[in-house]
């Protein structure tokens, strides 16, 4: 039997194929492969795509289409693939046939739509389908005598790109326009799922689990899997005198549930908001800083503790040249004890430091004066060094901070992981590069060795944060002042133990709010994330905060074909992005995707959270792109296009890959304008041009960021992100404010920048107001608008990590440039075309109109109509 090509994975480090061993789907991995070249600058058509390099032991993951595999009569997948995860980035590679991308995004919507399942009055109903591993007999009898609900409602944890999926693989594959999910396994939400306490039913052939879409024969308790279609008993727990009475069993009536494990024996299961606070923080702060730098961190680091539960364990490092341990059994005064910072320390250094009187480790309600004392004792740097000349031994103390973390029982327990309440946080407060002791790198660029000193940093630095994640202990990595922190150097770090960098300005407002966010948005760890599909769906490509699951970590089954990531931490704002196509032309009416994550939650219970998700086929294109989730599919084509756009000269390249992106969807699905060469969009996808239009100029391909550092933590992060920072990301959204306080959502046009009025654009990571001249003016009329537009900014972002940036500027000043350029220039297209796309116009009188196209300046840069036109396609009409 033919084995269809595995899948390409990739999450932020990525993830490419390798050649499983069919008789051992979990074989040892072939090596790494390298990253794709770059696409071709000048694309002839039709659009062409960069082919995938390969290894010659490796199977191609895209170009090469999958052979047609017919399931088994048993039900018994052969040939599965087994994805292979690994690094560096190895993206989904478009080639000129087939290969799936996947849409863009509705900017203007102020809450995306989940899209998780169909809802009951919109799936068709149909004939039961027909089970390969029965009889005549047993199809009846379970069609006849089965229970089969359809879904009470979406979900806001698994997010598709379409409702509906075609059944012609030729057409569903096509690349420019391609199939997937965002999975959040880590999000909560108000009405969260139903809550079993009893280990689930699972699948002993594939290990699915019974849910919500299974048909269940209720005279004996039988359950027939929805991945492989096989049946499995249930121990006499379903049997029923009628179908009413499975409706109480919450996995039988809902499709999301949380299992609460009842195999859990462990003495510390004590469910009480105490156990919430029992994974401890340390703070890791530079000592390095200037008295302006230092005046506001202290501010910062004053109001966290404050904002601390009173049980919150918190431990205070410092370093520079050496490494102060603080200690919390001196309450009068700031004492530490100090280690130095050149080398590692020694087991017997941090044996005498853990077993000593000192007390490193402390509850905020017992030492909170103390903690105060400790920052309000901090003195700026004497020395006359520049700031990036200044030795800081950053690694040596997050060691020590590990160390601390890890405590008495560390000796003890060699390769044991702790299990903690949550994930422990290490909080590192940077205000330049770690340049002494191990993992550091030279003061200057210019120093002879530097490129060899730089790989073996990045090297220890990896293998740092992986111990720190095998110690449960996520490190984030806060970089803040003026002095270049070497970004390339920390990030191994922070990425390797599950934990973020973020970039400020300074140590102010956002630093602090940050530094609060941190500490608080865990939900869990130990994370283990399950993907299931039905066997015409192949995984493609994954794109996430986590890695290859080890076998020893999850239960095996005999046809297990299921895809295992170890996620580096669980927390609310994350995703992954899973991109899918499909094998074969699929014949049933409906395919399956189940999504099980197992954590431990706060309050140290074991939760199996299981998603399952069934949506209907279609033979009809214009039913599957109605179908289409803009916003979604938006970021899944983001993230999969950053994913391979490492630096600058990757970034032109992918812009021009949007391009093609355009062309493509305009060739295969639009239609050509009669006597002419251009093509019209499909009207269903009406709006997906200008969004990807906002992608390739924004802040993550475009030219509004110049320096590589910035871009780097911008993708990392977004590549991470939840799916709605990661749509902010993408396409800004833009509210311009109206009369008593209220705010009216416009294009993210340049239009919008009227004199008379307040504007709010809402990036992300970026939030800017700005101001009209004729609005600043008045003092008074300003002050209100710029209040509640500050007001509209901090709710919006509220609950956001990392906090962006609020920047405020007026009409004119020179940083309105940043908001500017955020900005599609729409003021280059005929007044038609302007009243089209920005109908408000139609308000403003002639003199009005005159007096805003007066405002704006030439230049280059093409709107979103003449950028359609250079691509020989016409500009849809607004939805």
């Amino acid at each position: 039997m033919a084995n269809p090509p595995p899948p390409s994975l990739g999450y932020s480090v990525s993830i490419t194929p390798s050649n499983p061993d069919i008789s051992n789907p979990h074989s040892e991995r072939n090596p790494i492969l390298p990253p794709p070249p770059p696409p071709p600058s000048n694309s002839p058509t039709p659009p062409r795509f960069p082919p995938p390099k390969l290894q010659q032991d490796q199977i191609p993951s895209s170009s090469i289409k999958s052979p047609n595999v017919p399931s088994p009569s048993n039900g018994v997948k052969m040939g599965s693939p087994i994805p292979h995860l690994s690094t560096p980035p190895g993206p989904p590679i478009f080639t000129s046939p087939v290969r799936p991308a996947a849409v863009p995004f509705r900017s203007s919507p102020a809450s995306p739509q989940p899209v998780a399942f169909s809802s009951a009055s919109s799936l068709p109903t149909s004939s039961p389908p027909q089970f390969s591993n029965g009889s005549v007999e047993l199809q009846q009898q379970v069609s006849d005598d089965t229970l089969d609900l359809t879904p009470a409602g979406d979900s806001a944890y698994v997010l598709f790109s379409a409702h509906k999926v075609l059944k012609q693989k030729k057409l569903a594959n096509v690349p420019s326009l391609g199939f997937g999910a965002l999975v959040s396994p880590g999000r909560e939400i108000s009405s969260g799922p139903q809550v079993i306490q009893h280990d689930p039913h699972r699948c002993q052939s594939c290990g699915a689990y019974v849910n919500f879409y299974c048909k269940i024969l209720i005279g004996s308790g039988q359950w027939q899997c929805v991945i492989c279609h096989e049946l499995n008993g249930s121990q006499g727990e379903y049997i029923a005198p009628n179908k009413e009475l499975l409706r109480t069993f919450p996995e039988l009536s809902s499709p999301m549930v949380d299992y609460i494990q009842t195999s859990n024996n462990r003495p510390g299961f004590i469910p009480v908001s105490d156990s919430r606070m029992s994974a401890p923080i340390v703070l890791v702060i530079d000592e390095c800083l200037d008295e302006p730098h230092l005046q506001h961190l202290q501010s910062s680091l004053h109001a966290f503790v404050d904002s601390l539960h009173p049980s919150t364990k918190l431990g205070i490092v410092s370093y520079g040249r050496t490494v102060s341990v603080y200690d919390f059994s001196e309450e009068s005064v700031a004492s530490a004890d100090v280690l130095p910072g050149d080398k590692s320390p020694t087991q017997e250094q941090l044996k005498a430091l853990i077993y000593g009187s000192g007390i490193y480790l402390s509850q905020m309600h017992a030492s909170l004066p103390v903690a105060h004392a400790i920052f309000s004792s901090m003195r700026p740097y004497k020395l006359n060094f520049p700031e990036a000349s200044r030795d800081r031994c950053l690694g040596t103390a997050v060691e020590v901070a590990l160390a601390i973390i890890q405590g008495p029982s560390a000796e003890l327990s060699r390769g044991v992981v702790k299990r903690s309440g949550g994930n422990s946080r290490i909080i590192v407060c940077a205000g330049g590069p770690n340049t002494y002791g191990p993992g550091s790198v030279p003061h200057s660029f210019s120093h002879p060795n530097y490129p060899h000193m730089e790989k073996m940093a990045l090297k220890w630095m990896e293998q740092l944060g992986q111990e720190a994640h095998r110690h449960n202990t996520v490190v984030d990595i806060l970089c803040a002042g003026t002095c270049p922190v070497r970004v390339p150097v920390l990030q191994p770090l922070a990425k390797a133990s599950g934990g973020v960098l973020v970039l400020h300005d300074d140590f102010g407002e956002a630093f602090g709010v940050n530094l609060q966010r941190a500490s608080s948005r865990a939900v869990g760890s130990h994370g283990l994330l399950e993907i299931r599909c039905s066997d015409d769906i192949l995984i493609t490509q994954v794109v996430g905060p986590g890695e290859e699951a080890h076998l020893d970590t999850h239960e095996t089954y005999t046809n297990d074909s299921s895809l295992y990531i170890q996620m580096l931490s669980v927390e609310e704002t994350q995703s992954f992005s899973v991109s899918m196509e499909t094998k074969r032309d699929i014949k049933r009416d409906y395919v399956f995707f189940q999504f099980a994550v197992q954590f431990s939650n706060m309050f140290q219970a074991d939760i199996s959270r299981v998603i399952t998700v069934r949506l209907p086929t279609v033979d009809s294109v214009s039913a599957y792109l109605e179908s289409v989730q803009d916003e979604v599919a938006a970021v899944l084509i983001a993230k999969r296009t950053l994913l391979r756009a490492k630096n600058s000269s990757d970034a032109v390249d992918m812009r021009t890959t949007i391009d093609e992106r355009v062309k493509d969807i305009a060739l295969k699905f639009g239609s050509q304008i009669p006597k002419s060469k251009l093509y019209r969009f499909p009207k269903e996808l009406s709006l997906l041009p200008e969004l990807l239009f906002h992608l390739r100029r924004g802040p993550l391909l475009g030219s509004i960021i110049g320096h590589e550092d910035e871009r780097s933590v911008l993708r990392y992060l977004f590549l991470n992100a939840s799916f709605d920072l990661s749509l902010r990301m993408v396409a800004p959204r833009c509210l311009m404010h109206r009369e008593k306080g209220t705010f009216e959502e416009l294009p993210a046009h340049d239009l919008a920048m009227q004199s008379d009025a307040a504007v709010v654009l809402d990036h992300g990571t970026d939030v800017f107001i700005w101001l009209g001249a004729e609005l600043a003016a008045d003092e008074g009329r300003s002050a209100s608008a710029l209040a509640a537009c500050r007001t509209l900014a901090e709710e919006i972002t509220e609950l956001r990590f990392p906090a962006p940036r609020i920047l405020a500027f007026k009409e004119g000043s020179s940083q309105a440039r940043y908001f500017v350029s955020r900005l599609i220039p729409a003021h280059k297209d005929p007044p038609y075309e302007q009243e089209a796309r920005f109908p408000q116009l139609r308000s403003l009188t002639t003199e009005q109109r005159m007096k805003l196209k007066s405002n704006f300046l030439h230049f280059d840069d093409p709107s979103f109509c003449e950028w359609m036109r250079s691509l020989k396609s016409v500009p849809p009409e607004p939805s």
